[in-house]
């Protein structure tokens, strides 16, 4: 129960827990006035522009390490009962399955192309279960062999980050118009002042102008790791198609899909150990909890060369996300399934039961929207001139929890699960 508890925790700040936070910040004071509680969760809450760590950059890796925990249970069973053909099978149909989910959830084809996102969040767990799956189908419960595939992954990316010379330029809207000033074409910059987002235009003007000036760029830099200055971002402008999310490349974009197989063992790696029946449970949750520690410490030490950066992945923020995910669940199974108390987590464990489901039911019926034909408005209004500025968006964000709850709470107690 602690993993399906765990899991209903992650998802929960996913579905919009953040927002119930940084609302009761703001009440508090704002984000500025740090010595608030509220005021410094609210500010937890927010991702890293580009490098360092908040909480709110731990809830996507955190996920993709439960799924490799999930990974020991399920392809255990199935090998046990259907051989390695039958695990192998299970790996590449749900790898699938949650890849086209992916892309519907991120719109799927309502726009021609290339207004379509390939890769997204639910892409990303995708491909990273679909790595971490084959790996274990292969090489089952050896931990060293999980260990030695899991450091080759976390140096092999860095030394491509590192040693691999890219073009000496960044891909940054602003940077490329100056560019594209300077050098004359005054209709690419203007393209690339105006245009929202390039990759999603057909024959755009500013994705032309960035390509050109690109080809045109003959110096070549190696061991850069800012925004659009790097190998993955590069990668990604060179050839992923599609729409990408930050207008260049993309957060979950190709070459970074690489370390996030590394988070998903991570979490392959934590399975094994719980499962394991000659430890006690002391001794499971003490290693979980030093494991983590020590990965949290040589990621943020390796982050003073590689820097831990979310939005590419990088093997620092791969331990610093890993080690953190690791002492959750230690965390998790020593109240839940040690100590067996359960009642407080129930809520959790009805969404961690229903995860995808409840993931894809908010995408198509906004149950924050729902709720603010429930108390928007007037109600909405009385409460931030009654009680205080801000908390009609508090009560809000609090009713659309509770159609979330309601919802995956029907979901369990008639015994549905929708599973991949």
């Amino acid at each position: 129960m602690s993993l399906d508890a765990l899991r209903g925790f992650d998802m929960f700040w996913i579905l919009g827990g953040d927002f119930v936070v940084t609302t009761a910040g703001k009440l508090s004071g704002g984000n500025d006035q740090a010595w608030t509680l509220f005021g410094w969760l609210a500010g937890q809450f927010q991702h890293k522009a580009w490098d360092g760590f908040a909480f709110y950059d731990l809830i996507f890796p955190l996920f993709v390490f439960i799924s490799g925990v999930s990974v020991v249970w399920s392809l255990t069973k199935e090998t046990a009962q259907h051989g390695r053909a039958g695990a192998l099978r299970r790996v590449l149909r749900r790898a699938a399955l949650l890849f086209v989910l992916g892309i519907f959830y991120s719109g799927g084809f309502r726009t021609e192309w290339p207004d379509i996102r390939l890769l997204g969040v639910l892409q990303r767990i995708a491909l990273a279960y679909l790595g971490a799956g084959l790996v274990f189908c292969f090489v089952g419960a050896r931990v060293k062999a999980l260990a030695g595939i899991v450091a080759a992954i976390l140096v092999g990316y860095w030394a491509l980050m590192n040693f691999v010379p890219i073009r000496d330029i960044a891909l940054d809207k602003t940077k490329l118009a100056e560019l594209a000033e300077k050098s004359g074409d005054a209709r690419g910059a203007l393209a690339l002042k105006s245009e929202t987002n390039p990759s999603a235009t057909k024959n755009s003007p500013a994705w032309q102008a960035a390509q050109a000036h690109f080809a045109q760029t003959t110096a070549t830099t190696t061991g850069q790791f800012g925004p659009g200055h790097n190998l993955a971002n590069h990668l990604d402008f060179q050839f992923l198609p599609g729409r990408k999310y930050d207008l260049f490349y993309d957060p979950e974009g190709l070459l970074s899909t690489l370390p996030a197989v590394a988070t998903c063992l991570l979490g392959v790696l934590a399975g094994v150990w719980l499962r394991r029946e000659d430890f006690c449970d002391k001794w499971k949750v003490i290693y979980l909890l030093s494991f983590g520690a020590l990965a949290v410490i040589a990621g943020f030490a390796w982050g003073m060369s590689f820097p831990v950066v979310k939005k590419i992945w990088t093997s620092s923020f791969v331990l610093v996300a890993g080690g953190y995910s690791a002492m959750l669940l230690a965390a998790f199974y020593q109240v839940v399934d040690v100590w067996q108390r359960r009642e407080w987590c129930q809520p959790f464990v009805w969404i961690g039961m229903n995860s995808i489901t409840i993931y894809v039911a908010n995408n198509l019926l906004q149950f924050r929207a729902v709720a603010t034909r429930l108390v928007g408005g007037d109600v909405k209004k009385w409460f931030d001139t009654t009680v205080a500025d801000g908390v009609g968006n508090l009560v809000i964000a609090i009713v659309g929890f509770a159609l979330i709850f309601a919802f995956v709470n029907f979901l369990y107690r008639r015994k549905i699960f929708l599973r991949l």
